[in-house]
């Protein structure tokens, strides 16, 4: 059965996950549709729950934004859009049986991807064996082994992905002077392992001598002898592939043992997340890491993201919603990715015809709320446009203060530049 829901959407959580194929319990059906014609369904599995949740939620909001945006203009093709979408509570073997459900039993009209890298991947046998399009979010590199021609993703690393996350942090060590050896630390996952391989090759590039370069359990519990253990190697630099809970675990085990690295950080997920950012304050002061949006004068760029990101901070706070205070990381690229879906499906007619809307897709260049968006070949961006930013002037545990410009300043690209890069030590 069904949930029929008019404004927002309640979560029901799977019952009984099995691994491989999952007996799943009734979908999350955001069910509006017009008296005489029958609603788009997208589909799609989102971490709600997990260790992803923290993103998976306000990834939500965003893409909840775009559908109340399209309905309101009267849908897609004359028809309005539903979701159907399942938890996957962060858990990869949850993936291919959501998806086999959403287009076996569901009948959903098209499919995207949940939130990361990790959860990407399994979805991708099922997509390719239907010959369907599938958009992706934040996925690290998941069509390296692929090479669907029908999978397009949003995330502004380039066609290289791996190497295009990292090259900026690597052209903001350059500010430093000095850096001639670098410690390499990433999680034994997909997308920490894919990062930490094109970071390798970016500080190849750069000449640097590599002291350390290790992957670590997910599920460590005390990074203290880790960073004692790449303290022993006395890196210059510290780049560390983390996902949220090992971010987190980090930078508490580098407050509490110290580095003279005199850059940490680079590709740690989770540090973006109000929930983290808040609770671990001050701590944060010297991290160089990566990002995609952060609320600095130079961010204009992004016509349209602002408004966005108000309207949602102003949604968490009427309707009380348990997701990220801020939405700075996630909501302007999930609404992005089914914006561009939206254009394209207007534009072909059809939810129907794959091959028609792939080859939109790959020949259009898309205005949305992140600018210009462009795929390539393989579905990844044309251009990289992932930014470094720093943790600077961070004075207690106050979520305000990072909805403010100054706390994480821009250090590259040059052009949206608001700060200068500061050795770790001298922030802490």
């Amino acid at each position: 059965m069904k949930s029929i829901l008019t404004n927002r959407v309640r979560v029901k959580l799977l019952g009984g996950v099995m691994a491989a194929a999952l007996l799943l319990s009734a979908p999350i059906s955001t069910n509006v549709q017009a008296a005489d014609k029958k609603p788009i369904k997208i589909g799609f599995s989102m971490a709600l729950t997990g260790a992803l949740a923290g993103g998976g939620k306000q990834a939500l909001e965003g893409m909840e934004l775009w559908r109340a945006d399209a309905n309101a203009k009267g849908g897609l093709l004359g028809r309005k859009v539903e979701f159907v979408y399942y938890d996957d509570q962060t858990n990869a073997k949850n993936v291919p049986g959501i998806y086999s459900k959403l287009l076996d039993v569901d009948k959903v009209d098209l499919v995207v991807s949940g939130y990361g890298t990790n959860l990407i991947g399994p979805a991708m046998p099922i997509v390719i064996d239907r010959d369907i399009l599938f958009m992706g979010l934040f996925g690290m590199d998941n069509n390296k082994k692929w090479k669907y021609d029908k999978y397009f993703q949003i995330l502004p690393a380039g066609p290289k992905p791996a190497e295009g996350f990292s090259h900026n942090w690597f052209e903001a060590l350059k500010e430093l002077g000095g850096i001639k050896t670098i410690a390499l630390l990433a999680a034994d996952a997909e997308f920490a392992r894919n990062l930490k391989e094109g970071a390798l090759a970016n500080a190849k590039k750069a000449g640097l001598e590599i002291v350390y370069n290790k992957n670590y359990p997910p599920k460590t519990p005390d990074f203290t002898p880790i960073v004692r253990a790449v303290n022993a190697k006395k890196p210059d630099a510290f780049y560390i592939a983390s996902y949220p809970n090992g971010s987190a675990g980090l930078v508490r085990a580098l407050a509490e043992v110290g580095t003279k690295a005199k850059a940490v950080g680079g590709g740690m997920v989770g540090l973006q997340f109000a929930g983290l950012m808040k609770g671990l304050g001050p701590n944060l002061n010297g991290i160089l890491n990566y990002d995609f949006y952060v609320p600095e004068p130079t961010m204009e760029l992004y016509p349209g993201a602002k408004d966005l990101i108000a309207r949602y901070q102003a949604k968490v706070k009427a309707e009380n919603l348990k997701t990220d205070e801020l939405g700075y990381y996630l909501v302007p690229w999930a609404y992005a990715y089914l914006d561009v879906l939206g254009q394209t499906v207007n534009a072909v007619g059809s939810v129907d015809d794959h091959e028609a809307l792939a080859a939109y897709m790959h020949k259009t260049e898309f205005t949305s709320v992140v600018g210009k968006v462009k795929f390539g070949e393989f579905g990844e961006w044309t251009e990289s446009r992932t930014i470094v930013v720093q943790y600077q002037n961070i004075k207690n545990n106050d979520i305000d203060q990072f909805s403010r410009a100054g706390t994480r300043k821009i250090m590259f690209p040059t052009d949206i530049k608001t700060g200068d890069v500061k050795p770790y030590n001298d922030l802490r």
